[in-house]
């Protein structure tokens, strides 16, 4: 009994694991969103598809799944991770190599204890086991669970850049439409205002109209090009932007912001429900799991190491002897290696592992507040952005029946040229920044449908 006794005690402590039992931080954000969220709910996100109707984006997005580089990278990231964490799982089981080799040696008379030159010669063909190393204080296993949220982290991070470029193009695509609709408009003010100069020029010359009138028209007018050119320069950094995106040239297709509702609504529930199945928060929790294990694999190095090299095959001084009756050979070299004097390296190990699982934790809360964060602005957004959109668009119609009134009144001879570009300038302006917070509430509900989508792999 006492021979097996040490046995028994190693076989006990085969399952003793030194890494801190986890557990999930408390979620350091408000119980409830600071705005009214609509029907709460599950965050349960449905397909992109089913969420970006308008077929044209849909038909952009595809695209940018297929062929954006940064999306094959973080693909490529996940697989390089995968790998990794298979490499150290690795680690817990033996490895078994066959070999089979031939020594031969010759040693000098004067060496050997016959004083005659002897000539020897020795086959073996052996199965092994080299250093495996018995995991009696879980310093494999917990490498091993290390290495395997690492590759989630992984993966929850490719996860929330695929949500973040869906959202992306449909931002980049109706930038593009707003800079596509607003260039049209000043290319159609510039038109209208040269058109008004060669009038005023033809008063002039029929002396109807000083050349004060004259100038102004021409500052106009100037003015109107200029801001034509300047946005037609913004929809073409916008179009290349898009295909970037996208990654590949792809046609676009003018549209109208005001026909557009390219985002079906999503339910949001309570902060707990929607944040904790994000991906980003996902990933950093993995990080943090990661680093708890850790912590047991710098535990486990202050103890013993056990380690096991076995060898079993034959072995002859003749190839033609290798496998005949008594040719059989082994050897069993187990070690046990017991630190005890590294100057602080295990200490100071275990003080890092302690440290970046701490930093680990700030980071997860710090997802958790800025995920929090951009729910709540982008709920706000909804909701105030709606109102802008509704009062720009009243105010650029109250600016357009201005000017057909002040239009009227200048062909009539009753009002001044003065007031005429002024009101075309401000229904121009107008227009614009209606076109500008459509835009914006439309993008909004795309970054909120990357916010919420929790469900999209």
């Amino acid at each position: 009994m006492r021979k097996f006794l040490p046995l028994a005690v190693a076989l006990a402590l085969a399952g003793c694991s030194f890494t801190p039992e986890y557990q999930r931080p408390a979620a350091p954000v408000p119980s409830s969103w600071p705005v009214n969220a609509g029907a709460a709910g599950t965050n349960v996100a449905a397909d992109w598809r089913s969420t970006f109707t308008d077929p044209r984006l849909q038909e952009l997005i595809a695209a940018a799944l297929e062929h954006n580089r940064d999306l094959r990278i973080a693909v490529a990231r996940v697989e390089e991770a995968r790998a990794l964490a298979g490499i150290v799982r690795a680690d817990r089981f033996p490895t078994v190599d066959l070999a089979a080799q031939r020594a031969a040696s010759l040693t000098p008379g004067d060496l050997s204890a016959t004083g005659r030159q002897l000539n020897a010669q020795r086959y073996d063909v052996n199965l092994g086991v080299t250093a495996f190393e018995l995991d009696f204080w879980g310093r494999v296993k917990s490498l091993d669970d290390a290495a395997r949220a690492g590759f989630l982290a992984s993966d929850y991070a490719r996860r929330a850049f695929r949500l973040s470029l869906i959202a992306d193009v449909a931002g980049a695509w109706l930038s593009w439409l707003e800079l596509d609709e607003r260039a049209g408009l000043a290319a159609a003010t510039a038109a209208s205002r040269g058109e008004t100069r060669r009038l005023i020029d033809k008063r002039r010359e029929a002396g109807l109209a000083g050349d004060l009138d004259f100038l102004a028209a021409d500052g106009a007018w100037q003015s109107a090009r200029a801001e034509a050119a300047n946005l037609a320069r913004q929809r073409a950094a916008a179009a290349n932007a898009l295909r970037l995106l996208v990654g590949k040239d792809v046609e676009l297709r003018s549209a109208s912001l005001d026909t557009l509702n390219p985002t079906a609504e999503l339910p949001v529930g309570l902060p707990a429900e929607v944040l904790l199945a994000r991906p980003d928060v996902l990933a950093a929790e993995q990080k943090l799991i990661a680093a708890n294990a850790n912590i047991g694999a710098a535990r486990a190095a202050f103890l013993p190491k056990i380690l096991l090299t076995a060898v079993a095959g034959t072995a002859s001084r003749a190839l033609s002897g290798l496998f005949d009756a008594g040719s059989g050979a082994w050897s069993f070299t187990p070690l046990l290696k017991l630190p005890l004097f590294d100057a602080s390296r295990s200490e100071g190990n275990y003080d890092l592992a302690v440290a970046r699982r701490n930093v680990a934790v700030a980071e997860y809360e710090k997802t958790l507040q800025q995920a929090f964060r951009e729910v709540a602005d982008l709920l706000a957004a909804r909701q105030y952005y709606a109102e802008q959109m509704t009062a720009l668009g009243a105010a650029a119609k109250s600016q357009g029946e201005r000017m057909q009134r002040v239009e009227a009144r200048y062909l009539a001879g009753v009002s001044s040229q003065l007031e005429l570009l002024d009101a075309q300038r401000e229904h121009q302006a107008a227009q614009q920044s209606a076109l500008a917070a459509r835009r914006a509430w439309l993008a909004s509900a795309a970054s909120l449908y990357k916010a919420l989508a929790a469900g999209e792999s």
